[in-house]
């Protein structure tokens, strides 16, 4: 009897000890960088287009439709030195990820393709870090037609020092003193010549002036200790879509990337930019038999021949380059199913994805429409092990949307470093931070301010795929009305959050509202 008692204990113990979901986060403010005073109207070249951290999180960029890439640097991982461990042995306060400015360039410029009669915008679309080496930064960035490899390094500033001679006291080489030179009657110009004669006069029975010429004061060029960071393009990768690029991604083995437009994939090599490979060409022989389009592309992280892709119809494909050089064939097809007798007008359109991001361990892919955020395992396609609803409440208003264009609004997606959230914008310069961890049910709207916690929230738990009767759905009452959201706060289709970045060690989101770039840390 004890023998079966110590068992029970020994169960139920081990039972506690299981740790459950991990509690919600509570979302503080860190910074903002230009912020915008009460009424000031935004211009439309600095609103920001893409945000992305480098692989250790102590660099940050953003590009916005100016063309122009700015550049962040953490400061409080340099303030104690050493590793996080250390600092909490030495018991000093663990601070919050602080960035400060670093640099930013011109990456892009407007131009015009005369063959097409078409304007390229400057507009950022993605930026992507590489790898680092001997101190400099690398990244790639990219607008509708042209990618660019950029240099960003520190170079010690070389300045001309003063003249070798003080004109008060000139000694020169060989010379005497200016103050010499004044009993002469004739005044005689720094290079030898005579103001009195033309520069044109040359003859043979030139004289020098008595005492000999001043000295020529040259100046000498010294490195001094100060330092400027100096942006250089490296490489210019240009004339290899015929549409928009709408993804670049680095390969894990460092040499190359790929670039994605409407329908196809080129994959480039970093060294060469007068040549890229087609592998995926989704072209149709005749344009009128047009189904669906590219939208994202990204490398695995880990595995350098694999790679997947997202379409317009709301599917995502997962390909092995080592299958074929051309990747007309995916090795695994993810999609879910419509329900029967839910089509309507507006079907495709909310399915179009808009953003795919793998997880840090290459296990899982992150995928964003217009309606909802799904988390799909890449060994599992029957179906998306996690689907977050982001905007149903706006359901009832696509007709609106449609007519005034947001319902092609793109947002992106991220994941923690950890892989147990996920996050997404929204309208109102909202974004959605969602638990994806078993049993978790975090689900917590932020606004991009300096107070994010202000807006009520509704709990709206993830569902595994197949039990869709499991779904229960809380709205508030009139949260169909015109303006108000399933939160009960009112929305605004102007002001939206489109891009936003997860830091890849912590939990800390940098995110774009407009021209300004906000960051938050829990």
């Amino acid at each position: 009897m004890n023998g079966g008692d110590e068992e029970v204990a020994t169960a139920a113990a081990a039972g506690a000890s299981q740790p459950g979901p991990p509690q919600p986060l509570e979302w503080k403010f860190s910074q903002v960088f230009g912020e915008r005073t009460a009424g000031e109207e935004v211009q439309e070249v600095d609103i920001i287009s893409a945000i992305e951290f480098d692989k250790s999180g102590d660099h940050l960029a953003t590009g916005d439709r100016g063309g122009r890439v700015v550049l962040f640097e953490r400061t409080d991982a340099k303030d104690h030195g050493g590793s996080r461990r250390d600092v909490e042995r030495m018991d000093y306060p663990i601070r919050h990820p602080e960035f400060r400015y670093k640099t930013e360039f011109q990456s892009h410029e407007p131009e015009f393709d005369y063959l097409k009669s078409l304007e390229i915008e400057e507009k950022i679309n993605k930026i992507r870090w590489c790898q680092t080496a001997n101190g400099a930064l690398f990244l790639l960035s990219t607008n509708d037609k042209t990618i660019k490899f950029w240099k960003v390094q520190e170079k010690k500033v070389k300045k001309i020092s003063e003249m070798n001679m003080d004109p008060s006291k000139a000694v020169g080489n060989g010379g005497v003193a200016s103050s010499s030179n004044s009993a002469n009657p004739k005044s005689y110009l720094a290079n030898g010549g005579c103001p009195e004669r033309s520069s044109s006069y040359l003859n043979s029975d030139f004289s020098f002036p008595p005492g000999g010429i001043p000295s020529l004061r040259l100046p000498t060029v010294v490195t001094s200790h100060e330092t400027s960071l100096m942006a250089r393009c490296r490489r210019v990768y240009a004339h290899a879509h015929d549409y928009h690029i709408n993804s670049i991604s680095n390969n894990s083995d460092g040499e190359t990337f790929i670039s994605a437009d409407d329908l196809r994939i080129n994959l480039w090599n970093l060294e060469i930019s007068n040549q890229s490979f087609n592998i995926v060409d989704v072209k149709p022989a005749n344009m009128e038999d047009l189904t669906e389009v590219i939208t994202s592309a990204e490398f695995h992280p880990t595995h350098c021949n694999t790679l997947a892709y997202s379409s317009s119809k709301g599917s995502i494909r997962l390909i092995d380059l080592r299958q074929s050089a051309l990747c007309d064939s995916h090795a695994k097809l993810f999609e879910e199913t419509e329900a029967p007798g839910s089509r309507s007008f507006f079907t495709e359109i909310i399915a179009s994805i808009s953003d795919i991001k793998f997880a840090k361990d290459g296990r899982y892919i992150l995928s964003r429409d217009y309606m909802t955020l799904k988390l799909w395992d890449i060994n599992m396609d029957s179906g998306p092990v996690s689907t977050f609803q982001v905007h149903e409440y706006l359901r009832p208003k696509l007709c609106d949307l449609y007519e005034n264009d947001s319902i092609f609004d793109k947002f992106e997606c991220c994941l923690s470093g950890d892989g147990l959230r996920v996050a997404t914008g929204s309208y109102s310069n909202l974004f959605r931070v969602f638990g994806c961890g078993p049993g978790s049910t975090e689900a917590t709207t932020l606004e991009a301010s300096k107070n994010p916690m202000s807006r009520r929230q509704v709990q709206t738990p993830s569902r595994p795929s197949r039990s869709l009767s499991s779904i229960t759905r809380v709205v508030r009452r009139g949260a169909d009305a015109a303006g108000v959201d399933a939160n009960g706060n009112s929305f605004d289709f102007t002001t939206k959050l489109l891009h936003l970045a997860w830091h890849p060690t912590e939990n800390s989101i940098a995110c774009a509202a407009a021209n300004s770039l906000y960051m938050y840390y829990a």
